[in-house]
């Protein structure tokens, strides 16, 4: 499996854990630990509700609100896929 680097939101500790133990390297969601990560996760709050998935700089944003861990993991492998293309 490839290993993918996440940095995840604070408080989104279910998910952070559930990435982990998928294989995932997850780092916070700080500016000095975000270099080389594939995507973001995000809890939604600071986020407008229009949709699930955004890219910044071609880096995806994952919106996590509503979704269980696993349905993160699996937007992440999406869009990994895609980038991979």
């Amino acid at each position: 499996m490839t290993n993918y680097r996440v940095a995840v939101e604070e408080g989104l500790k279910n998910v952070r854990e559930y990435l982990q133990n998928q294989g995932c390297d997850v780092v916070s969601l700080e500016r000095d630990q975000t270099q080389d990560c594939n995507c973001f996760v995000i809890s939604g709050m600071d986020k407008d509700l229009m949709g699930m998935q955004d890219t910044v700089d071609q880096i995806q944003v994952i919106n996590a609100q509503g979704m269980t861990p696993d349905e993160v993991y699996q937007a992440v492998r999406r869009g990994m896929d895609q980038q991979q293309g």
